[in-house]
């Protein structure tokens, strides 16, 4: 199957590249007068060009962003799509895990904390819920690589992901999107913005996606009994401009989720191999419980969710004052039958209700507004989040437990134009966190809101607070006018850190002490060639102290924190677009990232072992044992960090006429690598996964409409994302091929 995968993915690539020879060939007479298009970040909170800013910066956009969500993925497909980004979930479409540079949280709970930040809209999205919104009407996505704690504050031990979409403009404009494709896919997504007054104007945009029901339940008979969904979203965005100094940005939002949790697929894997086997099936699973007993719940899923933001900005001369004010909310539940078989001495269903969920952020910010050397921006945040989960099983009942976080920090950061060509950056923020964890504290009509056994257990209320300083010093050396080099010290922390989810198990809440990071990067930023090829590297090197991990599963099926003493990466990324001619234009990426765990007295216990009954396991431990059960993980890779990651792009045009042009556009993206686990596994490592995409199509500028032909996945791979560690060796898998067909209006 490897040498399969390999031979599929070159053979693409190659064509790809021979398709650029014959075009060089026959555009070698004509002059090339077109150059890259010049890309804008907001990676420090001010615009500037990527080749200026001292981060390891990419972007997504245009068509590469859009063809992605064209057979109706969520934001789960981004991974592997930016050298060093990788998502994956065992929560179907809501709370995504993402991991920038090998560094991410494998906690599946839904209090659960993350070092890579979502920020959408310059608002932070913290619980993993509020990181699923979908992606609609998006103007850039730029992920920053590495700690950005100086400038933004919540667990950006990692990096950052930053959405921001189209804003309201004066002219009418806007566009509508229609796909239609495989499974009964339907996409539908628009936008119209225009002014209402001459100081107002506004944009709303809408979003749709669905898909029928595809996979049978062999367990109760039923066909097409789960793996849809149905996803509405929108946005209503009011800019009010009374004069050239003064601005007003409102943004509402809100979404509505209706499908299926993620699909658990029980034994499919043999022992000692990580190959699915022969009783995998695509469209058939066999699921023989819920919380009632009559297996009829097939994993629905269904989450609501509704926010609000206000951005405010003066223009003070030589000082811009900015004020955002935000809130988020949501609820929903999801329920999943976990050990994904039929067989009745292994069913374990599982459903986690989140209710009252609210997330109030507030920043503050004054930055100077000249043409001086010195640049300069401080400020203040706050962040007060609130929600209860309660998690429910046939074995224990009922358990809530309420989490509540709040979080303060003062900040600023200065940079200085020492000369034409060097420039350097400072930056330092302090952050003070407080967490609480309350189980069958709050009461309803009398009666507590914990129920089943583990509402009899004496737990005391949880409290952790804990505050440090980040801080950050960078330089950007202009060697010529095309050509930048840049390093990089940041020093960053997340927050210590409650797991309630054993308390449904009538198991104890764990806490993880804060984690340190210290990151060191040098980098090359260049456009060449007259601007047809822009080139950037960077390598970098990081140490986290008391790092966080999620041990879960193994011994109990518990889900407990630890923390490592150390835990340390190397490696590097390129990101790479060429404009080979007026017609044909590649985009490629590459990252290798070495993690490595470095504590000699941590172990967990893998795949359904269980001490007390001397059972040492159903999967292939590769670890040392001096026990016979628990593993020693010193040494061993970070969990679900791809060794590797390449992407790759190519669209070729051909001009039909004075107005239009017919397209070809291929999207290609490899995962090294990968292990799932905090022990290492023969079937819970995953190697050379890859998925491919295509759109065919033609585009009248004439009259701004494309139709296109799109497939998403179009060999059809079946790669294994994630896996529970029972005593069935239970898998899950990617998104089945979808091809379809997509139409699109502009207008302006």
């Amino acid at each position: 199957m490897r040498t399969h995968k390999i031979a599929t993915l070159a053979l693409a690539v190659s064509a790809a590249f021979s398709s650029s020879v014959l075009a060089q060939e026959a555009a070698t007479t004509e002059k090339k007068e077109a150059s890259l298009e010049q890309i804008t970040v907001t990676a420090q909170k001010r615009t500037q060009s990527i080749q200026e800013v001292p981060i390891s910066v990419a972007t997504l956009s245009g068509e590469k962003f859009e063809s992605l969500f064209s057979g109706g993925e969520d934001i789960l497909a981004l991974a592997v799509r930016v050298p060093g980004l990788y998502a994956e979930s065992s929560n179907g479409r809501v709370a995504p895990r993402f991991y920038i540079r090998g560094l991410g949280n494998t906690d599946f709970d839904l209090a659960a904390s993350q070092p890579v930040s979502i920020i959408m809209d310059e608002v932070v999205m913290e619980n993993v819920v509020l990181k699923s919104f979908p992606l609609f009407d998006v103007q850039q996505v730029e992920v920053l690589r590495g700690p950005q704690g100086t400038l933004f504050g919540r667990n950006t031990t990692a990096g950052i992901i930053k959405f921001d979409t189209v804003k309201p403009t004066q002219d009418v404009e806007g566009y509508a999107k229609a796909g239609f494709g495989s499974y009964g896919t339907m996409n539908f997504e628009g936008a119209i913005s225009g002014g209402l007054t001459d100081e107002l104007s506004a944009r709303l945009s809408v979003l749709s996606q669905e898909r029928d029901d595809y996979i049978d339940n062999a367990a109760t008979g039923q066909n097409d009994a789960l793996g849809g969904f149905d996803e509405k979203a929108w946005r209503l965005q009011l800019l009010w401009e009374p004069s050239a100094d003064f601005s007003a940005l409102l943004n509402v939002h809100g979404r509505d989720l209706d499908g299926t949790a993620s699909i658990f697929r029980g034994n499919v894997f043999n022992k000692g191999s990580n190959d699915l086997n022969d009783s995998y099936d695509r469209e058939t699973v066999s699921y023989d419980g819920d919380l009632e007993g009559n297996g009829t719940d097939n994993n629905p899923q269904s989450y609501e969710g509704l926010g609000a933001s206000l951005k405010l900005e003066y223009d003070m001369d030589d000082v811009t004052f900015t004020s955002i004010s935000a809130i988020e909310t949501a609820e929903g539940s999801s329920l999943g039958d976990i050990d994904g078989d039929a067989i009745a001495s292994q069913n374990f269903v599982t459903q986690d209700n989140l209710d009252d969920l609210e997330q109030y952020t507030q920043e503050f910010r004054l930055a100077s507004n000249t043409s001086d050397p010195m640049n300069w921006q401080v400020g203040a945040f706050y962040y007060d989040a609130s929600f209860n989960v309660t998690s429910i099983d046939g074995f224990f009942g009922a358990t809530t437990v309420f989490h509540e976080n709040q979080t303060w920090a003062v900040f600023g950061q200065s940079s200085y134009q020492v000369n034409d060509k060097l420039n350097v950056t400072g930056g330092i923020r302090y952050t003070h966190d407080k967490k609480s964890l309350v189980v069958g504290e709050q009461n309803v009509d009398g009666f507590a809101v914990v129920l089943g056994i583990a509402a009899v257990q004496d737990y005391e209320d949880i409290n952790v607070d804990d505050g440090q300083t980040s801080f950050e010093l960078s330089a950007n050396y202009r060697v010529t006018d095309d050509m930048s080099v840049f390093a990089r010290y940041a020093n960053g922390f997340r927050a210590q850190t409650i797991q309630g989810r054993d308390v449904a198990f009538e198991g104890a809440p764990s806490v993880a002490d804060a984690e340190t990071i210290n990151s060191f990067e040098v980098g090359i930023k260049s456009d060449l060639f007259d601007d047809t090829l822009r080139l950037n590297a960077a390598a970098f090197y990081y140490t986290v102290d008391d790092m966080q991990f999620s041990a879960i599963g193994g011994g109990n099926n518990f889900t407990a924190l630890v923390n490592a003493d150390e835990g340390e990466a190397y490696g590097f990324e390129v990101d790479a677009q060429w404009l080979a001619t007026d017609e044909l234009t590649f985009t490629a990426g590459y990252s290798y990232n070495h993690t490595e765990i470095k504590d000699d007295s941590l172990t967990v216990a893998p795949c359904g072992t269980n001490a007390s009954d001397g059972f040492t396991g159903y999967c292939t431990v590769t670890d040392e044992r001096p026990d016979g059960f628990n593993a020693i993980i010193d040494g061993n890779p970070f969990p679900q960090a791809p060794e590797s990651i390449f992407n790759f792009t190519a669209r070729y045009t051909i001009p039909m006429g004075d107005d239009g042009e017919f397209f070809v556009f291929t999207d290609w993206a490899f995962q090294g690598e990968t292990n799932i686990f905090l022990y290492e596994a023969v079937e819970f490592t995953t190697d050379d996964n890859f998925e491919g995409g295509l759109r065919i199509g033609y585009e009248n500028f004439a009259h701004n409409y494309t139709v296109a032909l799109f497939g998403r996945n179009i060999t059809d791979e079946d790669n294994v994302k994630g896996a529970i560690d029972f005593a069935n060796l239970t898998g899950i898998v990617n998104e089945p091929r979808i091809w379809g067909v997509e139409f699109k209006y502009t207008y302006y």
